[in-house]
């Protein structure tokens, strides 16, 4: 179907896989959400995500995923940073969640912006330090996009580079219409709520599960895993 147009394949698998990994609840898209919601430095924030992802999928499939992979040190840094950066994360989601005084408002009028050094540190710290994007973008992706045939492989990371764009877009530029649920002390809290025990699960997941050089490359030899998301 696709034989005059080869690029095409690579570039719908890539984008069905990045879709599939970076929309799901994390560390990083529950801080796009919260300065959405509250229109501070949204433009800055969906940037800052898009680029560090762009550059990690690019990174990954140029050779650094594979490289990672071979190397039970990295995946184990990768595996344990992962967790305790996750778990560290829904530990915050669950004290704000815990105590209503630290609920926000959502809206330009709740409380003084930050500047935009310090919003751009933020996102780059929720982003950069936080090991399990590196297994999502790096490895995952980086392993699955440098199985595609020479020549190819940078439609694959086009279409995860597209997929990242689209949806954090959308996550900061949407979040305004969630606004009025969120003007709810209890909406913020229940939010919290669940970004701890989704945190807490990946955590455990990360934790629990052995990582190793056959675990990438299995989700991409089942024929439903482009298409899974």
């Amino acid at each position: 179907m696709f034989a005059s147009l080869p690029w095409i394949p690579p570039l719908l698998q890539g984008f069905g896989m990045g879709a599939g990994l970076i929309m799901a609840i994390g560390a990083q898209n529950a801080h796009v959400l919260r300065t959405g919601l509250r229109r501070q430095h949204v433009g800055l924030t969906v940037a800052a995500c898009i680029a560090v992802d762009v550059i990690a999928i690019a990174a990954g499939v140029a050779g650094m995923g594979a490289l990672v992979q071979r190397s039970p040190v990295l995946l184990a840094l990768a595996r344990w940073g992962g967790a305790a950066f996750l778990a560290w994360y829904g530990l915050a989601a669950a004290r704000r969640a815990l105590h209503p005084a630290a609920a926000l408002t959502a809206g330009p009028q709740a409380g003084p912006a930050p500047s935009r050094r310090t919003a751009l540190a933020a996102v780059l710290a929720v982003s950069l330090l936080n090991p399990h994007m590196y297994l999502d973008t790096v490895v995952l992706l980086g392993a699955l996009g440098g199985q595609q045939p020479p020549g190819l492989q940078g439609w694959f990371a086009a279409g995860a580079a597209t997929a990242s764009t689209l949806w954090f877009v959308a996550l900061g530029c949407g979040a305004r219409l969630l606004a009025p649920w969120f003007a709810r002390p209890q909406a913020w809290r229940a939010l919290d709520a669940l970004v701890a025990a989704v945190m807490g699960a990946l955590a455990l997941t990360l934790a629990l599960a052995p990582l190793g050089p056959a675990a990438p490359l299995s989700s991409s030899a089942a024929p439903s895993a482009p298409t899974a998301p």
